[in-house]
């Protein structure tokens, strides 16, 4: 079912589970159509229209349509007849011509369907009315247009039957019709025909013939043979339809005439009609994708509705026509079916290769057939139609043994051919998909007859293929088809019957003889995965691994490899079980290595492939013996089985694992009743692990993770192995069950996998116990324990795991078996001496004294004498030395088994080659002849099982006698391969006293084991090896570990990672006072030694442009993204356009270079540096970025901007800082408290303003320093840069050099969280080089000399006349932080701290008078007043300096000289309560707090103060102390005035005076006092946390540039800018909008959301990088490019990530798949 947007937005979806999605052809909403869904489901507007009645419309409306649309339809008709041109023709076909000519006609109908219902009618009715059509189409006699017109017509119908009309000539002459019983209709069933290959022409034909096997015209229905015959327009509009290749225009045209009933039935019934040319167009067809789409869009209109298809498939026998169909399409590409017997095989498979496969062209007909067999009512009628059941076999049998692959044993293949796509694909949807739908409406017990039905046909079918290809009894060497679909149908059929229709399985089962043949090809398949994994088809390339892998893949094992395994375990409950285990090791080819000698020879395996062959041969074993998925197991069950295996593996997301679950016996909706839903049983054995951020960047999404419990009781590691693609995955799921039990505390060394109970066998199948309970294999069994006991080559620990796992299943399924039953197994005894019996608990303590073995000559046991025994002895063991040979034996049996299955057909024997491995033929050149030889054993499988425990757990006595009272058994469940035999020894003891005894016997003997005298040298190596192997371990451990803590050292240095220890080394401008010049170490060169003025070292930096500062509001809150058109955001509130202002208003007014002192620019577009902290010499540097430039593989950055990354932290850089010679911090000398008085400092400092910047010598660290500068400069754009009135003037370059210093001291603040109350430690600090790249900027600046006259220190400390003609910016109006860092740079460095305490105490003063200024404006006139008159009766006071009041009143007095000051503000204030003294005191600390904390960070960089941590209420009497304004710490008891930080030079009220004057005499200016230092910390838009909210509006809105709807929207996340993503139409000098806006907004940074695809993308300068997605969807899944449509959410987190990133500027550090964009997005 499908809505459209506005239905569902309309309608009411609470708690429903829906995917949204874009659809790209158009499609039809179902809203309002009560056959699809519930009325109450409808939304608001067609709940309406259904309620009432509706009024007719008046005829005469109508009546004009009526007359004009006929004519109007046929000429469009005409135009698609003439514009025609046959696709073999030799001239130019281009049919998207006519179609663009016609797109105007076309749209007015598409416009006539959306008027509603009354117009529908009309068209209807013109559409199928045959009398209008009959007038119409052929035209008037004398019209000669007309006619050619319509001759045409008639031509392009000629060959839109199935048979072509030359076809059909043919067929007459020679006689094809052949009947085939049981009416079966168009193609005879291939057993029944001979296929003829036509040798006229040429006699010797190849094995790879194509053959098309004739359609029989004895077809029940003419109609989808012969060509169409159109009898009203609508038939013919759809013919064209389909001839022009279904243009997207007809199609919506004709899918929006549906809601019309009439026509809906109409339409659908010519679409039957035309079912089979709409087949042989799409076969034609060179855009047959494109064309399968839009098929389907009809199609599934049409078909989904049930109602409609029973009424189709009763009137135009829809199915016959879709079988044929199907048929007709798959016979264009069979070829002879090499499998088996290459010459004589009459069996007809597809060709893998035809494009008709290998681009899925028959996958709309398929998907309509599946379509229509959910229909209940449509399925029966297939079920019941016996004829077209049986086509539908044959149709399958096309597919069954397709693909085949044949091993290479020589060459590797030339072409690895990649068929296997296609073969999987067709046998999924064209097989298995149909099987599964007709499955589902066999599920109860009123359908039997039907899945009767069913199986008999597919058993007849596989008789029939299995004379076609020749088969007998072996399947041919090396050969392997993936592909048995008749078998697979043939076991789920088996496995409904049983599972749910309650039927007795067998009546169900052919004779032994078919069971055997339906063994072979299913048991080929599980061996030839374990030689595929073994690397014995290495030759055929990697693809055969991909066919195994695929085999079992999630979407592929439960049609493929499930019903096999069942399959499987049918036979082996029915067939005779030692047969079943003997085949089992001969496919498997292990037969030889399954002796007691301790060498053999292996004609088919190499040596190094025998063990995974092994280890092969047992796990399958086990999983057929264990696995109960078609057994017995509950739905429910299954599902949790499934999802606990996938889980095992790895931490799995909810969509992976939705994917990962095999969709059928299973179905995840949970819509089935009775069963789990699949949300309800994840959270029964998973927990979520919420989405996190690891400071690494990697992003996780939510992810499920087993539960404790589920790893204690429910893992399986035999369904792991069953569900795994890749080998890895098993030992994945193996780690983290172990790390489950060391974290648990349950086990610590190296586990098993644990064995788990199963669930109990349907009765049906219990057959299958009897495998565990067979000669056969406890013969195998017990060898393989002597062999692993003796150390034996080829063998594991896999291997005796799974012979453990086998011996346990055996104990736990006894065959209830009745005493009678007994007498034949003593009658075999003298046939068969291993064993007396078949139960394993009785052979468990059978002991076995002599085996007779075949041996190379070479082998150790051939060298010892006769048993070590008397004669006597010997002869009285001669009857068992005469059938001890082990394999030989089970061959002769089977040698017999098919001489009573085949001695109906006596031919049939001489076929059978002796199995017996004595005399299999030796290969030539093996020297070492077989010698047979009697080995001694006088062991058990008890025994075995005791000897390796004590050899696992390398002690002699590791079982005392009566261990097994003081047994725990709660602790067996889990651990290693000593709990397993303890487990195993336990289970044995409790279910039989004999064997307790004699566990406790063998015991009590205590032997060590006393191996063949010639083993021991090899045994002492084997202990040897072991030694040697467990010191190598441990070596490896402490390797590991010292890698580790040294990793970590490295990371706790290197990356910003919050650890106060590493703060001292780190920070450049470090605490500790350092007197010896400080030692830099060079990355590169390794080498250690200070910077100088030849060989400087330098910083690694990254420069970068940052708008960060300028984006800052004041308001805390962050600004919402509009998502309707009423909301805005408005940007004239950031910090960066009102400094721009500022500066605009003082350039109006003041002198220029005046101007560029009083401000600081970089707010947008500023440079900020920062450093990962490594050094290197900076000639070393330069051939570093040498190599990268001869180096061509370059990631994602560029070598000529001079980009690298640090050659040791790998960190992202892209300029060397050169570091100053010398002290890094000053020393102690300049440190020293001072007591000289205030106005000497003052004249000092003023003398070295005076001294004149000396050049600095020209040096290789000067050269370099004025390369910095140029790459400082290069980092920005002009327009960052450029603020004065005449570009390019040393005040302009003056100007940007100091705010490069301010734009990083505000940033670290910025970093530091806004203020200093943190302290020293911060990551930010880490990244900080400040001290460095003050001294950069310093030796630049000292260029510039300030003019003495203009100096603003004498108009700070000084009372002195203004006398300007073009007036300087007023004191009161300049920005003091800039005047500090103006200071500092121009004086001449080092700086002694005096100096700097001194420049910061005369700054404060004019910071605090501006305070006063500010604050005073904002009173309200009689306020003023008051305050002006209370502060001034305090004048006289001592201290009066430092009062605020008094300064408050007498800065008022004098601003209020002229009237215009005041003026300005008279509206806002009347809003402000009254003011109390210590509200206007909190003012004036927030006011200079801003001034206080960049001092305070200069102060910590130059001189390495430390930054003490304090409260925040407490910053600003910690900053006034640190700076030196206070004397020392204040008591917590009196608090800290601002004033009494004030130190006047010269009289206070002079001074304010003078500067209140040089406000007071100007106009207009006045808004420039009222300035306020305060911003909030930067912040990216708040977004809603519904993504549906953002999509709806945005993925609709039009560009603001283009006016278009842009393909790729993308918002700005730092302004809410909308752009075009790549859109051509918003281009500018070839830069696309998304580049052009990151400059504009972020100075080449930008971060946007794409609208389309959910995802973030982050623009940084020349590259682009997908960042990721902050919308989650409730599971904690991204959903890139909204594929799964599910709803998104807001994830915090991620965002605050996302912002921290932006602030910090971390982008290029974090993210590291970055790539150039070319200017292109």
């Amino acid at each position: 079912m499908s809505l459209c947007a506005e239905c569902f937005n309309n309608g009411d979806h609470t708690g429903h589970d829906f995917n949204m999605f874009r659809s790209q052809a158009g499609g039809a909403c179902d809203c309002g159509d009560s056959n699809v869904m519930r009325e109450s489901g409808f939304c608001r507007r067609h709940r309406l229209r259904t309620g009432e009645n509706i009024p007719s419309i008046p005829r005469d409306l109508l009546l004009m349509s009526e007359m004009v649309l006929p004519r109007f339809i046929l000429c469009i008709i005409q135009y698609l007849r003439d514009g025609y041109i046959e696709p073999d023709t030799s001239t130019e076909r281009d049919l998207q011509k006519v179609l663009q000519q016609l797109e105007p006609q076309i749209s007015f109908l598409e416009e006539l369907t959306k008027m509603g219902g009354a117009m529908r009618t009309v068209l209807t009715k013109i559409l199928t009315n045959q009398q209008i059509f009959k007038d119409l189409s052929m035209g008037q006699e004398e019209n000669l247009y007309a006619k050619k017109n319509y001759d045409k017509y008639l031509s392009a119908l000629k060959n839109s039957g199935l048979v072509s009309v030359e076809e059909k000539a043919q067929g007459a002459t020679a006689d094809v019709t052949v009947g085939a019983e049981g009416g079966a209709g168009a193609i005879v069933l291939l057993g029944k025909i001979e296929i003829t290959i036509s040798e006229d022409q040429d006699a010797g034909l190849s094995v790879g013939q194509r053959k098309r096997v004739k359609l029989s015209s004895s077809t029940k229905d003419p109609c989808i043979i012969e060509s169409l015959k159109h009898k009203c327009f609508l038939e013919e509009v759809l013919f064209w339809t389909i001839k022009y290749e279904f243009p997207q225009k007809m199609v919506t045209f004709l899918l929006n005439m549906l809601p019309d009933q009439d026509y809906k039935i109409t339409f659908t019934k010519t679409f039957v009609q035309h079912y089979a040319f709409i087949m042989k167009t799409l076969m034609k067809s060179h855009e047959s994708d494109t064309m399968s789409n839009r098929i389907v869009h009809i199609s599934v209109q049409l078909f989904s509705n049930e109602e409609l298809a029973r009424h189709v498939t009763e009137e135009c026998q829809l199915l016959d026509i879709m079988v044929t169909v199907l048929l007709y399409m798959m016979e264009s590409c069979l070829i002879k079916s090499e499998l088996q017997d290459e010459e004589n095989s009459r069996h007809v498979v597809v060709n893998c290769s035809e494009a008709l496969l290998k681009n899925n062209t028959y996958w709309p007909l398929v998907s309509d057939f599946i379509n229509i067999l959910s229909h209940q009512s449509v399925a029966k009628k297939f079920l019941e139609d016996h004829s077209l059941l049986m086509l539908w076999m044959s149709f399958v049998s096309f597919f069954q043994g397709m693909n085949l692959n044949k091993r290479e044993l020589n060459e590797h293949v030339e072409f690895e051919s990649q068929t296997y796509y296609a073969a999987f694909a067709a046998e999924l949807e064209a097989c298995a998909q149909p099987m599964w739908g007709l499955l589902t409406h066999c599920k109860v017990k009123e359908t039997q007859e039907y899945t009767k039905t069913v199986v008999r046909y597919c058993l007849e079918t596989l008789q029939i293929w299995f004379d076609a290809i020749g088969f007998i009894d072996e399947p041919a060497p090396n050969q392997v088809t993936f592909h048995l679909p008749l078998h697979r149908y043939y076991a789920m059929f088996l496995s409904k019957a049983v599972k749910c229709q309650g039927l007795d399985l067998d009546s169900l089962l052919p004779d032994q003889e078919m069971l055997m043949k339906i063994m072979v090809h299913p048991l080929q398949i599980q061996a030839s995965l374990s030689e595929i994994h073994s690397n014995m088809w290495v030759r055929n390339g990697l693809q055969i691994k991909g066919q195994a892998m695929t085999y079992v893949q999630s979407h592929f094992c439960n049609s493929m490899i499930d019903p096999d395994v069942f399959l499987l375990q049918v036979c082996a409950s029915r067939l005779d079980p030692d047969y079943f285990i003997s085949s089992v090791f001969e496919r498997f080819k292990v037969v030889d290595l399954l002796t007691m000698a301790s060498q053999h020879q292996n004609a088919v395996l190499d040596s190094e492939q025998e063990r995974p062959m092994l280890e092969g041969a047992l796990t399958f074993l086990v999983i057929l013996t264990s696995l109960r998925i078609h057994l017995g197991m509950t739905d429910d069950e299954i599902l949790r089985a499934e999802m606990v295996s996938q889980l095992c593996m790895n931490d799995r997301t909810h969509s992976a694992l939705l994917d990962l679950i095999p969709e059928n016996p299973n179905p995840k909706s949970g819509i089935v009743p009775g069963s789990c839903s699949f949300e309800k049983m994840l959270s029964d054995v998973a927990d979520f692990k919420a989405p996190v951020f690891e400071p690494g960047g990697s992003m996780q999404q939510g992810m499920y993770t087993p539960k404790p419990e589920v790893w204690e009781k429910e893992f399986d590691p035999i369904m792991v192995v069953l569900r795994t693609v890749y080998r890895r995955d098993v030992q994945s799921a193996m780690d983290r069950y172990s790390a489950f039990l060391k974290q648990s505390g349950i086990h610590t060394g190296n586990p098993w996998p644990p064995y788990k109970e199963r669930t109990p066998l349907h009765p049906c199948y219990k057959g299958l116990i009897k495998l565990l309970h067979c000669k056969t294999l406890h013969i195998v069994i017990f060898t393989l324990l002597y062999k692993i006991w003796m150390d034996h080559q080829n063998m594991s620990e896999h291997v005796l795991c799974m012979v453990l796992y086998l011996i346990e299943l055996g104990l736990d399924n006894q065959v209830q078996e009745n005493k009678e039953d007994e007498e034949p197994c003593i009658e075999e005894h003298c046939h068969d001496s291993w064993f007396p019996g078949t139960n394993l608990l009785s052979n468990l303590h059978h002991v076995i004294n002599f085996v007779r073995v075949r041996v190379p000559e070479t082998a150790p046991e051939v060298k010892r004498e006769a048993p070590p025994s008397t004669s006597t002895e010997a002869s009285s063991y001669g009857q068992n030395l005469r059938e001890a040979q082990v394999f030989s034996l089970v061959a002769e049996r089977r040698r017999k088994f098919q001489e009573i299955i085949n001695r109906s057909s006596t031919e049939a024997s001489p076929v059978v080659r002796p199995k017996s491995s004595s005399t299999r033929w030796v290969p030539p050149g093996t020297p070492p002849q077989l010698v047979t030889e009697i080995l001694e054993i006088r062991e058990s499988m008890l025994s075995l099982l005791i000897k390796l425990h004590q050899k696992l757990s390398s002690k002699q006595n590791s079982l005392s006698p009566s261990w097994l009272e003081d047994m725990d058994t709660s602790h067996h469940a889990h651990g290693d391969g000593i709990t397993a035999i303890e487990r195993i020894l336990t289970k044995a003891a409790t279910r039989s006293c004999q064997i307790k005894r004699s566990i406790q016997d063998i015991c009590g003997k205590v032997c060590p084991p006393v191996p063949p005298k010639k083993n021991s040298p090899t045994d002492k190596k084997a202990m040897d090896k072991e030694e040697r192997r467990q010191r190598a371990r441990e070596r490896q451990q402490k390797l590991l570990a010292e890698f580790a803590s040294r990793q970590k050292s490295f990371m706790e240095t290197a990356m910003d990672v919050e650890s106060p220890e590493t703060e001292a080394a780190m920070d450049l401008g470090a605490s500790e006072v350092m007197e010896s010049e400080v030692l830099y170490d060079c990355v590169i060169c390794g080498q250690s030694g200070p910077s100088t003025e030849d060989r400087p070292t330098g910083l690694v930096v990254l420069l970068q442009a940052s708008s960060v500062l300028g984006h800052r509001c004041k308001s805390k809150e962050a600004k919402n993204l509009p998502t309707t058109d009423d909301e805005h955001i408005y940007a004239a509130d950031t910090c960066g356009v009102a400094h721009d202002v500022r500066l605009t208003l003082m350039q109006r007014f003041f002198k220029d270079s005046s101007c560029l002192q009083s401000v600081s620019i970089g707010w947008d577009g500023g440079v900020y540096v920062q450093t990962c902290g490594h050094t290197l010499h900076i000639d070393c540097h330069k051939s570093y970025m040498e190599s990268l430039r001869n180096d061509q593989v370059l990631q994602g950055f560029s070598v000529d901007k001079g980009e690298f990354t640090c050659p040791l932290c790998r960190q992202f850089a892209n300029s060397v800082l050169p570091c100053r010679p010398g002290r890094g911090t000053e020393s102690a000398a300049w440190h020293t408290p001072t007591n000289k008085k205030t106005c000497v400092i003052v004249k000092e400092v003023e003398d070295l303003q005076e001294k004149l910047g000396l050049f600095p010598t020209e040096s290789n660290l000067s050269k370099e320093m004025e390369l910095v500068i140029k790459d400082i400069k290069n980092t920005t754009q002009k327009k960052y840069m450029d603020y004065g009135k005449n570009p390019g003037s040393p005040d302009n370059d003056f100007l940007f050099m100091y705010s490069v210093a301010r734009t990083n001291l505000e940033l670290e603040l910025v970093h530091r969280g806004g203020n200093l109350c943190s302290g020293g430690a911060s990551a930010a600090a880490k990244r900080s080089c400040l001290n460095q790249l003050f001294h950069v900027l310093a030796m630049h600046m000292r260029l510039y000399s300030i003019d003495s006259a203009y100096n603003p220190w004498t108009k700070l400390t000084q009372v002195a006349q203004s006398r300007e003609a073009e007036p300087e910016v007023p004191m009161l109006f300049r920005d003091v932080p800039s005047l500090l860092i103006i200071f500092v740079l121009t004086m001449p460095q080092p700086l002694r701290k005096e100096h700097f305490t001194c420049v910061v105490k005369m700054l404060y003063n004019l910071q605090y008078t501006q305070a006063l200024a500010a604050i005073s404006s904002k009173f309200s006139p009689e306020e003023r007043q008051a305050w002006c008159t209370s502060g001034a009766l305090k004048k006289n006071a001592a201290n009066a300096e430092k009062s605020f009041e008094v300064l408050l009143s007498h800065v008022i007095s004098e601003l209020s000289q002229d009237k215009s000051v005041y003026k300005v503000n008279t509206e806002e204030t009347s809003m402000v309560s009254v003011w109390s003294p210590q509200s206007i005191e909190f003012s004036l600390q927030q006011f200079c707090l801003p001034f206080l904390r960049l001092s305070c960070l200069l102060q910590h960089h130059l001189y390495g103060d430390n930054l003490t941590g304090c409260l925040e209420e407490e910053e600003f009497s910690s900053l006034a102390v640190c700076l030196g304004l206070l004397p020392s710490a204040p008591q917590p008891s009196n608090i800290v005035h601002s004033a009494s930080c004030l130190t006047w030079a010269v009289s206070a009220f002079e001074l304010v005076i003078q500067w209140c004057a040089e406000v007071t005499g100007l106009s207009q200016m006045q808004g420039l006092l009222v300035q306020d230092p305060q911003w909030a910390a930067p912040r990216l838009l708040q977004l809603p946390d519904n993504y549906n909210i953002i999509f709806q509006y945005y993925h609709r809105k039009a560009c603001t540039a283009c006016k278009k709807v842009p393909k790729d929207p993308a918002l700005c996340l730092v302004c809410g800018a909308f752009v075009c993503l790549k859109g051509v139409c918003c281009k500018q000098q070839g830069i696309c909008e998304c580049v052009l806006h990151s400059q504009h907004c972020g100075a080449a940074t930008g971060i946007f959301l794409l609208i389309n695809a959910s995802v973030i993308i982050i623009i940084r300068g020349h590259r682009f990088c997908l960042w990721g997605s902050v919308y989650l969807d409730a599971h904690g899944e991204e959903d890139r490019d909204l594929r799964r449509g599910k709803p998104l959410f807001l994830c915090e987190e991620r965002y605050r990530v996302l912002e921290q990133q932006w602030v910090s500027h971390t982008f290029d550090h974090i993210n590291k798949r970055w790539g150039p964009h070319y200017n292109g997005l």
